[in-house]
């Protein structure tokens, strides 16, 4: 596959997620609110953040204790001593500087890597990567739903987590939210909120001529509301956008006050943009460290805005794919395959990291050029909500994720 900007192109939006947009908030309204426990006194919170574009993980969790790092990453390499050094791990990896958050999460006891991490794909299309990453496939155009829906319709129904649906965060929901279960939908406000006249007219003119677009709008009035209650709805500054550090921290807000309410979803989706570093990708400053800190933050506005129910979640980070071993002659990488993935939350068997290392000498390069992946993706997301919601091995492979017998839950995820 060429590695262009071209394949960065996103779906065109379907008339549901238009539907969906109608407000910035929508569809959920009508939700019963009633208490659920899982086994014990668990009520899990399971939030899935998508990083578009690749994330470079060997400069977001470095290798500086494998020898072939430094000579691979000439001008971006971080260093463990000295001004900007990278945050101490286990002595072999490190965690890029502008994450402190992170750091003291790992330390607590509350957040896990998984290193040469990917799902199946084997090329370097985004597009493509991506909907491998939210079908949960082998293959790119295999299916038209996501992972976390199919998730959803598999739980036993009338409990909390799956009749509340799940929350796809963003304009058009994301793939992986997308299927036969309800989808709810939120995204930040970008304009100055209409009044109640012109809502009315436009309920009476919808009412007349599309009556899914008066459900919709009738539905998006009712739950705006309960964001106004909540603090949510009333900014309605600009902010950035998805890969800014403010635009970062406003769609983590707002993620969290929905899934952390008592009558919110427990499921949730959102992706931040950006992390296509193929030129003047920098070291411990530069962009990527300004997007790791954007990330950085976001971690701690779940914490913080989850906190009643912290002790029940799981926030799992995941990127397309990684980017290659060596820096190129833009001082960035180019798409490459293996890469990190990030298990953070209250509910999160922690301070570990958890890799087979498959080292970084030319011969042990997947194709001579990338990190090898030696983790599927797909391993990790099942021992996530395995663990947290209850569902058996046989439900993960057939249903969650079809066809994939081989592939067994990784143990030991959740606390």
């Amino acid at each position: 596959m060429s590695d262009t900007d071209d394949d960065c192109e996103r779906m065109t939006a379907s008339r549901r997620a238009v539907l969906g947009a109608a407000g910035a908030l929508f569809a959920w309204s009508f939700v019963p609110k009633f208490a659920y426990a899982a086994a014990g006194s668990r009520d899990p919170r399971f939030l899935l953040v998508v990083l578009r574009g690749a994330l470079d993980g060997l400069s977001a969790v470095p290798p500086i204790g494998d020898p072939d790092y430094l000579g691979l990453r000439e001008g971006i390499a971080l260093a463990k001593d000295g001004p900007d050094a990278a945050l101490p791990l286990d002595g072999f990896f490190y965690l890029h500087p502008a994450m402190p958050n992170l750091a003291r999460l790992y330390a607590s006891g509350q957040a896990s890597i998984v290193h040469a991490a990917a799902t199946g794909y084997r090329e370097r299309s985004h597009f493509d990567g991506q909907d491998v990453l939210e079908s949960g496939q082998g293959g790119p155009g295999r299916t038209e739903s996501g992972w976390l829906n199919r998730l959803i319709a598999s739980l036993p129904q009338g409990e909390a987590v799956s009749r509340h649906g799940v929350l796809g965060v963003g304009v058009v929901p994301p793939l992986v939210v997308r299927g036969q279960a309800p989808i709810l939908g939120w995204a930040p406000p970008r304009m100055a909120r209409a009044g109640p006249d012109l809502m009315q007219r436009l309920g009476d003119l919808y009412g007349e001529r599309d009556p899914g677009l008066a459900r919709a709008l009738a539905q998006a009035i009712e739950t705006e509301g309960i964001a106004q209650r909540r603090g949510m709805a009333g900014d309605t500054r600009g902010g950035g956008g998805p890969d800014s550090i403010e635009g970062m921290k406003r769609i983590a807000e707002g993620a969290a006050g929905l899934v952390g309410a008592d009558d919110g979803p427990r499921i949730a989706a959102l992706a931040f943009e950006g992390w296509d570093t193929h030129a003047n990708e920098g070291g411990a400053k530069g962009r990527l460290a300004q997007l790791l800190g954007g990330l950085d933050g976001a971690l701690a506005t779940f914490e913080q805005g989850l906190k009643p129910v912290w002790k029940d979640t799981v926030v799992m980070v995941v990127t397309e794919f990684g980017r290659t071993a060596k820096v190129n002659g833009t001082v960035g990488t180019d798409h490459g395959t293996g890469t990190v993935a990030f298990l953070v939350g209250g509910a999160v068997k922690g301070g570990r990291m958890i890799a087979d290392w498959p080292g970084l000498r030319p011969e042990q390069l997947y194709e001579k050029r990338d990190l090898k992946p030696t983790t599927d993706i797909r391993a990790v997301a099942k021992g996530v909500v395995s663990e947290l919601f209850g569902l058996s091995g046989p439900v993960l492979a057939e249903k969650v994720f079809p066809g994939t017998g081989e592939i067994a839950p990784m143990q030991g995820i959740v606390g």
